[in-house]
């Protein structure tokens, strides 16, 4: 049955502008609430957020139908998704949530919640939430002596600074290293800095002076090219930017060249695999992961497991199957070693330690393979199912003849919006431009 709430990854929209509003935060609260609450000690929710304005209308929200339901709630303030995940498991919460829509503009928001193993919700749980959202459930709320209390957690941004430096090899800082971190105005403008600067970074922020509007505007991992000219004005090693809510990572090396996340996976792995450390036999990535990378880690003799797009099959199929690396090309790293979902900061620093191992600059240390020319075009379409039509079925099915064991050809249809992107690559440029253009043509014919 199809969820009128929960998305791909949580509740997600235009603020006051359709589903996400106040009311629903607050029947979220209360839901999730009467979910979670288990066992006679007080139960407890951790609430995190990224610098959104409408961020304080869901907090309070959310924070009502909680307390109603019985749970004491914990606000920790600004704070990175990934931290929200490790406080749940750290102050062991019943509960965790992040209110964020990540690299999405400031008018929108989110809300992602988290078991208290850390890890997200399962499509049943949050199915069982949304038939509570529906109900009438007010005999079930809490009375007298056994409504919840609200506390702020002053103490949640030194947890979190304190278990990402952890993270670092031992034996390794980053003296002498010049750092310039993109916060993009979002969740880590507080923490990034301070751990780069604490592990002996000189460091050099942007994007962390939030106004409530200006999250991910012309800042972060979506627009690289801020930190891009930083870098090169101050003369930098490195540059990192994290998105919104700091679950993405992008890198810029010192001559100002973008580093995506199936390079950074590279380097992780390759790193780990020479410690001992790599579980799986290789790493989780998605259909979208450049051809390069799984030749790459063919010649190390490892694998390359290819999921669905979206962290949540990459994170299922890690877990299945006994990977601790795995991510997207978007830069959303897992490393299930520390973390148990991505952490743009975390993956950072094991970049960062290799560099330091190896003293070489981050340009050669992120030229691990070379990719294979790769082509995404998406094409709109207004209604019916193009996919099915006979001529669009022979486009697809000649280009993967056309592009045979050397090349890759990837259709898919968005699930949110009406858009089907047509992704091709192999070694020869023309011929992927080709495949993608007939095939597109077919389907904006079709459609």
């Amino acid at each position: 049955m199809a969820r009128k709430y929960f998305g791909t990854d949580g509740i997600r929209g235009l603020a006051n502008g359709g589903k996400l509003t106040p009311e629903l935060a607050l029947k979220v609260g209360m839901a999730a609430g009467l979910k979670f609450v288990r066992g006679e000690h007080r139960n407890r929710v951790v609430i995190g957020k990224d610098t959104r304005r409408s961020g304080y209308m869901i907090e309070n929200a959310l924070a009502a139908g909680f307390t109603a339901v019985g749970m004491d709630v914990y606000f920790l303030g600004p704070m990175p998704t990934p931290a929200v995940a490790m406080l749940t498991r750290s102050l062991r919460a019943d509960l965790g949530v992040m209110i964020s829509a990540s690299h999405n503009p400031f008018d929108d928001n989110g809300i992602k919640l988290f078991r208290p193993d850390g890890y997200k919700l399962s499509d049943a749980i949050e199915a069982d939430i949304e038939d509570l959202m529906q109900k009438d459930i007010s005999s079930l709320l809490a009375r007298g002596r056994d409504i919840g209390r609200a506390h702020r957690d002053e103490a949640a941004q030194t947890r979190y600074i304190e278990y990402a430096k952890r993270t670092l090899p031992k034996g390794i800082d980053l003296g002498g290293l010049r750092v310039v971190i993109d916060c993009a105005n979002g969740a880590a403008y507080k923490v990034a800095p301070i751990v780069l600067w604490e592990l002996g970074a000189e460091v050099f922020a942007i994007g962390d002076d939030p106004d409530g509007f200006n999250i991910n505007d012309k800042v972060g991992s979506t627009a690289p090219e801020a930190l891009r000219a930083k870098v090169k004005e101050v003369r930098a090693d490195v540059g990192i930017a994290l998105d919104g809510d700091a679950d993405r990572v992008i890198i810029i090396d010192e001559h100002g060249e973008l580093v995506d996340g199936d390079q950074l996976m590279a380097v992780i792995a390759q790193s780990w695999h020479a410690r001992g450390n790599l579980n799986g036999g290789g790493l989780v990535a998605t259909v979208m992961s450049n051809l390069g990378l799984e030749r790459h880690l063919a010649s190390l003799g490892l694998g390359l497991e290819r999921t669905a797009v979206g962290d949540r099959y990459v994170l299922e199929t890690m877990r299945a199957k006994g990977f601790n690396v795995g991510g997207e090309q978007s830069g959303h790293i897992i490393l299930s070693d520390f973390t148990t979902t991505g952490d743009g900061l975390v993956a950072a620093l094991q970049l960062l330690a290799v560099v330091r191992e190896q003293d070489r600059p981050v340009s050669e240390v992120t030229r691990c393979f070379e990719k294979v020319p790769q082509l995404l075009e998406s094409v709109r379409f207004k209604n019916g199912k193009p996919l099915e039509h006979k001529l669009v079925k022979q486009a697809i099915s000649e280009g993967r003849t056309r592009l045979g064991d050397a090349g890759r050809l990837v259709i898919r249809e968005s699930g949110t919006e009406p858009v089907i992107r047509v992704m091709a690559e192999g070694d020869d440029e023309a011929l992927v431009a080709a495949v993608v253009r007939d095939v597109t043509s077919a389907i904006k014919d079709a459609a």
